[in-house]
């Protein structure tokens, strides 16, 4: 109508009187007019920073939902919307649930896996957060950190997966299959060089903790002290795997070699294992869409997957948190906003 009036020769005095809008809201119409035509006239205006797109906003948002409710005083188990605005906006973050909505929605978050995945139980969460931070914050170059979890017990047998199809074309995989095999990989990755080390285990047990500890002390013979870090399963956290820690760091004493120290995670906190942003770039590059003959085909494979990422980083020394290798979803970052169990490729 603005414009239109302008054409006419009508006062803009008169026009901006009629529609009820300011002089300048005026020139801009006619400026954007002659410049772009009726296009760009009607275009959808978008802000140039939208409050949603800050990633301080996200990483406050995301930080915020792993923490347990109780942290911030209220009772509750899970977070509600009204919740997350308001202890957002008391630590210096103000904004409306619909922004939140928006930042949740676009990292594929629901809140039916809020109860599972992002929320953490253990009434000592902060504790146990910072104690890693503050050892990750100031590792020396004679120490290692290590994220060490377990991947499966998966079966060796057709999988099914996202692939790029021809028109027409639809891959199907049976429901019912013999499986030729079960592997279960247990590993472990050195933060500072990106270095996974891994093998093949018959079963989640103590032992093969143990079994990962002596072959860690012994590949980094050369350090001064290793760190431990995993979840808290019960085979993690044993009074017999405590034990062979203690008479292992006695034994050092006399013998040399790395003394070795337990940093275990919060309970119910899967999100803050870096490994499984390894476990799920893995996942997604050879197990996804496979039909592996053998068992010794797929170990073939994850040998061979590992090995190249190792070459890559001993090429490019990077820590981990920067560039992480191949079509792993988060950052192998140590990070409380982090998210690396993905539930798509597990």
């Amino acid at each position: 109508m603005a414009i239109l009036a302008d054409r006419h020769g009508l006062a803009p005095g008169m026009v901006c009187r009629f529609l009820g809008i300011d002089s300048k809201v005026h020139r801009k119409y006619l400026r954007t007019f002659e410049e772009g035509g009726q296009t760009a006239l009607f275009a959808r205006q978008t802000k140039s920073t939208r409050k949603f797109d800050s990633e301080a906003l996200k990483q406050a948002v995301f930080r915020l939902l792993h923490e347990p409710p109780s942290n911030h005083g209220i009772n509750r188990t899970t977070w509600i919307m009204p919740d997350l605005s308001r202890v957002l906006r008391e630590t210096g973050h103000p904004t409306c649930p619909e922004v939140i909505r928006k930042i949740t929605k676009a990292a594929g978050y629901r809140w039916r896996k809020a109860r599972v995945v992002l929320t953490s139980s253990d009434p000592n969460y902060t504790e146990k957060l910072d104690r890693i931070r503050s050892i990750l914050s100031e590792l020396r170059p004679d120490e290692a950190f290590f994220s060490i979890d377990e991947f499966g017990p998966f079966a060796v047998k057709m999988q099914p997966g996202r692939v790029l199809s021809a028109p027409g074309e639809q891959r199907v995989v049976p429901q019912w299959q013999r499986s030729r095999g079960c592997l279960i990989l247990t590993a472990a990755l050195e933060l500072s060089g990106n270095q996974v080390t891994h093998f093949y285990s018959l079963k989640k047990n103590t032992a093969e903790m143990i079994r990962m500890m002596e072959l860690l002390v012994e590949r980094y013979r050369d350090r001064g002290k290793l760190y431990l870090s995993w979840d808290a399963a019960s085979w993690h956290i044993s009074k017999r795997l405590h034990q062979c820690v203690k008479e292992h760091n006695a034994a050092v004493l006399n013998g040399g070699g790395p003394t070795v120290e337990t940093v275990p995670l919060p309970s119910g906190a899967q999100f803050l294992n870096v490994i499984e942003s390894i476990f799920s770039g893995m996942a997604r590059s050879i197990i996804h869409n496979s039909d592996y003959k053998t068992v010794d085909d797929a170990k073939a494979a994850i040998n061979r997957y590992f090995a190249d990422r190792n070459a890559q980083f001993t090429q490019h020394p990077r820590r981990a948190g920067k560039k992480i290798w191949g079509k792993e979803r988060e950052l192998a970052d140590f990070s409380e906003a982090n998210n690396c169990k993905d539930p798509r490729y597990r």
